[in-house]
Order: C-alpha cells, then structure tokens, then sequence
C-alpha cells in the first residue's frame, strides 16, 4: 500500500492538480489549509509525510514544524518555500526537516522527494538486491577461477561491501544466498594460503603485504615527508568494521589510502602484532631480541615490549627520530592523549594502540548481555561504530584533522564469528586459543586443520622438540571431548581469533590526510 500524505497549505485549492497526481500514483492526500488543522490531522490519523507550506497566516509552517518536531518527531516533514532562503537550507541540513521544495513545484520533483522519504529504503533494498543477484555469477566465477594474494583482498573489498549493503534488506533468501558464498569464499581462500604461506615467508615466491613489512612499506616512507604521523592501531578491527567507521572519519580527514594486507599466523597480538612493531618474523623475534619475546608459557604480557621492538626497528632502517608510543586501555587516558595533540605534533611519529574492539570481543563471549548487544556482524559494526562516535579516538581524529597531520589507521589482525567445533586432545601445556594450539602430544584429525609439524618453516618458535602448530579454517573452533557439549554451547557464536579465515587474516590499512594538506 502507498503511503498516506499531509499537505498543509494556505492556497491548497490551487495545488488540486498536484495532489491528483500523487493519487494517480497510488498516494493517499489528506489536504487542509492551516497549521492548526495539520496538528489536528496528525493527532487523529499520523500520516507517513508531511508536506508543510513555510508562510502560512496563523500558525505558520515553522510553528507548525516546531510543534511536529516535538510531538511526532519521527514523521518526515517536507518544507515547501516560496524562496530559497538560507535558513531553510541550514533547516533541512540539521535534520529539523527532511527536504525542502521551491514553489511552483514540478509533479517529477515532487514525486521523487515523496518516494524518497517513504518508499526510498524498499526501493534502495530491491536494486541492492537485483544488483547482487546480478553479481552473484560474476563472483561465483572469480572463486574457480586461480586467485593471487592482490584478487583475494580485492574479494575481501567486494564482499564486504555487499555485507554492509545487504544488511539494510529485509530479504531472509538474499541474505542466506549470501551467507553461502562467503563461506564457500572464505573455504576457497584457506585452500589459498595453506597452499603459498610458507613460500611466502621462506622468500621463494612473491608475498603480499603482510604484518612484517606492514611498517618498512607503508608506514616509513611517510616520515621522510615534513608532517608528523600518527599511527592508530586499533586491536582486533575487522574490514567491515572499517568500513562501517570510515564515513564518520571522513568528516574530519579525507582517505588518502584504503588498502588490505595480510596478518601472520597465529593471528593473535603476540605473533601478529609484535611482527609489526618489530618487523621481523616471530622466529626472528625470539632469536635477534629474546629479552622483547615472551612465550605462552612464560609469565608475564605477550605485548608489554611493543614499543622497544618499534624503536629496535626504527634503528635497523636507519631512521633516527623521535617517537612516542601510547596503549589506551580507558577513555580517561584517551581524553589526556587528546589534550596533549599541540605537544605530539613536535614528534615525527606518535603510535596509539587501542585495545576496546578486543575487549568488546573477550566481553561478549563472558557477559550475556554484551552478547545480545553485539548478536552478529551486523550488530557487531553497529556497536563499534556507537564506540566510535563517543569515543577520545573521535576526539583525537577531529583535533589532528585542524593540523597537518597523517595518520595510518590499521589493525594486527580481526576476527571471526565461530560456529563449528573440532575436536582436539593435548596435554595440559597445550596453548588455551580456541583458534590454534601449539604443544606436545595434540591429537586431532590433520583433515580438518591446517597443520604445521615444523613451526620452523612458518617462522615460528618451537615451545617443545615434537611441538607443533594447527590451525582452525574458516568458522571452526577447537573443543576438548571433557565437557564437550557445556564448551560448545558456551563458545558457539562467539568472535574469536587465532586462525585462518578471511576475517581474520585480510584486514584494513588506512592513510588519512587533513582535508587541508596537500
């Protein structure tokens, strides 16, 4: 059924051809000629739009908005105006109304702002879903076809952006239609790297841009130009999280770069993140700097050295400038970050480290209410982008965006939702992750792993002389047979990390830019 219209205009004798159109179109009018019976025509029957005349005798159409606004708030109003006067501009910019029409009013400008404001977010969700039904084949043939590490983080751009666009579509079909391609991608993808990791890493084949090389490529050239640079690294921030912020960012700082890169395995803080501040291979790591690499089973943070891996790194490319590292664990310490921007401009990079996402994620699988707020992806960006908006990153980014400052936003790896559970046995050294484990006398069935028996050829550390490494694929999670059905319900559906998926593995890198740098 069309939706119902109020027009309220003082000469509504003379917009009789308009409203005739509209019930051509199927639209419902409900014409009166004051504010007053407006508000008395919305207190009996609230219609899907107004369309408010601005200069009315009486109560006027500003007065008449006010009233709306303040009583039926999430009625659309549509102001129609004699002239173009700034005020109606800023009016309808604010949010106070939904569009604004200049009189005499064409019947196509008007059918479209009426379409718009009641039919726009069907008619958006069934081109979105025609133009996926459209693209489904053209994806389907990308997957057979062979894939390089460029194709695959190129897959990961596109399907992130149909998650993110059909996720507005009330299309239970469309959306399991998608669901099954991501999955059968995110399968594809694992056969992938299984396939060409450990060339990768041993030098005998081309490698992507990947955790080790993520600083000396991307981030270093840009400290030989004359502004500071702020890398933010946000811990255990998916792509389509980005994505989902990047509109809000980009009010403040224009996206220069939006690329994908690689995280190591095990895609954790300890491996993925100390490769990154390091630039070295968690192997390397281990041998060159001992005193900077802690084992699972040692005491003490996996990443309390972050910053000296940074500056041995620093050192090792002949860069000798001054830097600052900083860890935000809570807003009151994000807050002081931010009042201390004219201080951080004097330093040629400023690292922030921020660990809410990976706090979100261990929060929802321990707290039920977390979990119900964050349900799935969807939710899940929602959440992070509630985070952002009220957030001392938000802050920092608005007061670098009044200065001439770059800023490399990324992550150390993401994470992904698990459905599956695999079995496993070990012994009580073997690593907690639900996502990989490493240690002596694992058991489990090497068809449902990708499993590496010699650490050595991924650039690993060896934690025993029979130890080895498997990781789980795509949604699947490891399970011990004791208490296996309680383990199971209690992780299933939870946002974890580890392993080898797209989600984890194929996350953002991002170069932003003041909109008034050049």
């Amino acid at each position: 059924m069309k939706a119902t219209i109020l027009w309220a205009d003082d000469e509504i004798d003379l917009l009789k051809p308009h409203i005739l159109f509209l019930e051509e179109k199927g639209y419902t009018v409900n014409a009166v000629c004051s504010g007053t019976d407006a508000l008395e025509e919305l207190e009996a029957s609230q219609p899907d739009l107004v369309l408010l005349d601005e200069q009315m005798p009486g109560l006027t159409g500003l007065d008449t908005l006010r009233t709306i606004k303040e009583r039926w708030p999430a009625v659309p109003v549509v102001m129609v105006t004699k002239s173009e006067e700034e005020h109606v501009m800023e009016d309808a910019l604010g949010g106070r109304i939904s569009d604004y029409l200049v009189k005499p009013v064409s019947p196509s400008q008007l059918l479209l702002t009426v379409k718009r404001l009641t039919e726009g977010r069907r008619l958006q969700g069934e081109h979105s879903s025609m133009d996926y039904q459209r693209e489904f084949r053209d994806l389907a043939m990308q997957l057979d076809s062979g894939r390089d590490a460029d194709e695959w983080a190129e897959m990961q751009r596109r399907l992130v952006r149909w998650d993110l666009e059909l996720a507005a579509i009330d299309d239970r079909n469309i959306h399991d239609i998608f669901l099954a391609q991501r999955r059968d991608a995110n399968r594809l993808f694992c056969r992938f790297v299984e396939d060409h990791y450990r060339n990768w890493l041993a030098g005998s084949e081309e490698k992507p841009l990947m955790s080790h090389t993520l600083l000396r490529e991307r981030l270093f050239p840009l400290l030989k130009g004359d502004n500071p640079v702020f890398l933010i690294v946000i811990d255990n921030f998916r792509y389509d999280q980005w994505k989902t912020v990047q509109p809000l960012l980009e009010q403040y700082l224009r996206v220069e770069r939006d690329d994908v890169y690689y995280a190591l395995l095990p895609t954790t803080t300890q491996f993925a993140r100390n490769a990154m501040f390091a630039g070295l291979l968690p192997s390397e790591i281990e041998r060159k700097y001992p005193q900077y690499w802690v084992n699972e089973d040692e005491e003490g943070h996996k990443n309390q050295y972050e910053n000296e891996l940074l500056g041995e790194n620093l050192r090792r490319h002949g860069i000798g400038i001054r830097h600052t590292y900083h860890k935000v664990l809570n807003a009151q310490y994000g807050m002081k970050l931010v009042d201390r921007v004219p201080e951080l401009m004097r330093n040629p990079l400023n690292v922030v480290v921020y660990n809410f996402i990976d706090m979100l994620s261990h929060a929802r699988t321990e707290s039920n209410i977390v979990r119900e707020l964050a349900a799935d992806e969807r939710a899940y960006r929602s959440v992070t982008l509630s985070w952002m908006e009220h957030s001392p990153l938000l802050e920092l980014i608005k007061a670098l965006a009044d200065r001439n400052a770059t800023v490399v936003l990324t992550t150390d790896h993401g994470s992904v939702r698990i459905d599956r559970p695999v079995r496993v046995k070990g012994d009580r050294d073997v690593s907690v992750n639900l996502r990989y484990k490493q240690g002596r006398l694992l058991d489990y069935n090497p068809k449902e792993v990708f499993e590496m028996k010699n650490p050595e050829d991924i650039f690993l550390p060896r934690r025993h002389v029979t130890g080895g490494y498997i990781f789980c694929r795509e949604n699947d999670f490891f399970a011990y047979p004791n208490n296996y059905n309680q383990y199971v319900q209690y992780y299933t559906d939870t946002f974890q990390h580890g392993g080898l998926s797209m989600e984890e593995v194929l996350v953002p890198l991002a170069v932003l830019r003041s909109k008034t740098s050049r």
